[in-house]
């Protein structure tokens, strides 16, 4: 077959394929176009999701006569000074979406500049556009495609359902309000009621506004504000405490100079900024605003503009990695704190007591003995039986305290310890308010971050076992732990081959005290088939270490005395982190005496 020259009309549909995928994909590009304009608000209404009408009103600068009708001409845009593709300052460049939704569906724009008259109208139809008529329009550009795809039916067929593409559009929007908190904008359809965004004030107040109306007010709730700077790159923007995760990843919206993207590498930094704080199957909700010199990164690189390339990616991640780290380490504590209003939402009242007009004569429950008469001589034996319901015997620790704690420990962050409830959990007494512990999640952590210490500083100590420990295993674990015998070791771990099938631990950490070498292993083996080459070697220590961690600290159901509660508070005090354990849980709940007097209706 000869080689020929495509039409304009096929090549421009060509490009469509690549830029026009969904309804969404509309929006955004001409969502991205008014934004480019200065436009203070943009009106997004759609129908159909999409597929029948979309419709775009901004308050921009317009175009006049001349540039309405190169807008529709391909690779035309007002986006670029000069060749240069490395200064890009805008989200659109490419002068491709207006003549590719125009080749596809019924596309007509109406813009009034403000050196104009009045307004113009353009109007293309599968590739065919009209002649530039006079309009009416105070001011702006208004957009709409009608019949999406009707130049292209076999793409019909590749939509979803109105409602799954109305969604990706309110995603797209959402994902553009987010990026601009100083535009208003409007979300309006027939698949939805109407919502406004209205514009917020400049600053990090302004943007947390605009995310905690979009991600919901227990975002808000759980916000700490991360930023990060070096070498011209600044990282912005708000992460949730540990306590606020999601099942997946959706919840993670990233910008680079303002434009929306779906970057692994970002999405990789993320995963290992909270290693310490979430169970790997839980994920953070964050939004994060890298900004740097266009120069330094590529936004040509996907048609759709959804993906980047960093010139300097290990700066980036980096930087993101220790801003978010140093965000949760400053705000350690709120973990536990957030989640006490989750913790009083589960009590329910004992009881429901019966309404005064019930009549115990009346129902087919009511007892049939007579009501005791406390005349006489039955008034003091039924204050003794009253008096015999306080008698609810010993309880599960020793809690000979003072009747009033010290006020020192009182002014505590977490308190005085009080009593030890089922063995597991630590009651303390703060100024304003109680704190419940997990004795085994605390001392996790705290074990945690000495072994973490231990290891930047000199290496962890160890102690040399009398008699090696033999932990018998398949050949496959034996030769999975063999394999990493080194980096155990790092930890203090010392085990070698006992021939086929076992293990031979000859030392262990000595922080850990007396362990289970045998349970240790075995839990160690588990996470490192896990494991690929690709995990870098610090995400692997700390997985050693974590595991470590949890082998080597008090165990629930062990009694502890009035005086270890207490060093267990002072220990949590004084290490970072300590609002969860290394697997993500929270290592206490607090709870404000005004929160426990409203359930007892005192407030």
């Amino acid at each position: 077959m000869p080689v020929r020259q495509l039409p304009e009309q096929v090549v421009n549909r060509i490009a469509a394929g690549e830029v026009v995928e969904r309804p969404a994909s509309v929006v955004k590009e001409l969502v991205e176009n008014a934004i480019d304009a200065g436009a203070s608000r943009i009106d997004v209404f759609t129908d159909g999701g999409g597929r029948r009408r979309i419709g775009i009103t901004d308050d921009g600068s317009g175009m006049t006569a001349k540039d309405l009708a190169l807008a529709v001409e391909r690779h035309a845009t007002s986006k670029l000074d000069d060749e240069d593709l490395l200064q890009i300052r805008t989200l659109g460049f490419r002068g491709e979406a207006l003549p590719s939704i125009g080749s596809v569906a019924r596309l007509s724009i109406t813009t009034r500049h403000a050196s104009e008259p009045h307004a113009w109208a353009l109007s293309v139809e599968g590739g065919d556009k009209s002649e530039i008529m006079p309009a009416a329009l105070a001011h702006g550009t208004r957009v709409e495609v009608n019949d999406l795809f009707y130049a292209t039916p076999a793409r019909l067929k590749f939509l979803k359902t109105d409602r799954t593409e109305a969604e990706a559009i309110r995603e797209v929007v959402r994902r553009l309000a987010m990026a601009r908190p100083d535009v208003a904008f409007t979300l309006a359809g027939e698949e939805r009621a109407p919502v406004t965004w209205t514009a917020a004030l400049p600053g990090a107040a302004g943007r947390l506004t605009r995310l905690g109306d979009i991600l919901g007010a227990e975002f808000r709730s759980h916000a700490i504000e991360v930023h990060a700077e070096r070498e011209g790159v600044v990282i912005a923007g708000y992460a949730a405490a540990p306590a606020l995760t999601k099942a997946n990843a959706l919840g993670q919206y990233l910008f680079v100079n303002g434009r929306p993207v779906r970057d692994k590498l970002i999405l990789g930094a993320v995963r290992g900024a909270y290693a310490d704080y979430l169970p790997r199957d839980r994920h953070p909700v964050l939004a994060l605003f890298v900004t740097l010199d266009p120069r330094e990164v590529d936004a040509n690189v996907h048609p759709a503009k959804t993906e980047v390339r960093f010139r300097n990616a290990g700066l980036v991640r980096a930087l993101i990695v220790h801003g978010l780290k140093d965000a949760l380490a400053r705000e350690g504590r709120r973990t536990a704190a957030n989640s006490g209003e989750s913790a009083l939402s589960s009590f329910r009242p004992a009881f429901t007591p019966r309404p005064a007009s019930w009549d115990w004569r009346a129902s087919p429950s009511a007892p049939v003995a007579p009501m005791p008469s406390f005349e006489g001589a039955a008034a003091p034996a039924f204050a003794e039986r009253a008096q015999a319901a306080f008698d609810v015997g010993a309880p599960s620790a020793d809690v000979r305290f003072e009747t009033q704690p010290t006020a020192d420990l009182v002014d505590r962050p977490l308190g005085a310890a009080r009593t030890q409830i089922h063995e597991t959990y630590i009651v303390s007494q703060t100024r304003d308010g109680l704190i419940i512990v997990d004795q085994h999640a605390a001392h996790e952590r705290i074990v945690y971050e000495r072994l973490k210490a231990s290891l930047a500083a000199n290496g962890v100590q160890r102690q040399i076992l009398l008699i090696p420990e033999i932990v018998e295993m398949d050949e496959a674990t034996v030769e999975r732990l063999l394999e990493r015998s080194e980096e155990l070791a790092s930890f203090g771990l010392a085990i070698e081959s006992f021939g086929p099938g076992a293990v031979a631990v000859r030392e262990t950490p000595s922080l850990l005290g007396k362990t289970n070498a045998g349970g240790l292993l075995r839990d160690l083996s588990e996470h490192m088939a896990e494991w690929d080459e690709a995990l870098p070697l610090e995400r692997r220590l700390m997985h050693v270490a974590a595991t470590m961690a949890c082998h080597g600290s008090v165990r629930a159901g062990r009694r502890l005395r009035p005086e270890e509660m207490n060093a267990l508070l002072r220990e949590m005090e004084d290490t970072p982190n300590s609002g969860q354990c290394n697997h993500g849980r929270p290592t206490y709940v607090e709870l404000k005496l005004s929160d426990v007097e409203k359930l007892f209706g005192r407030r």
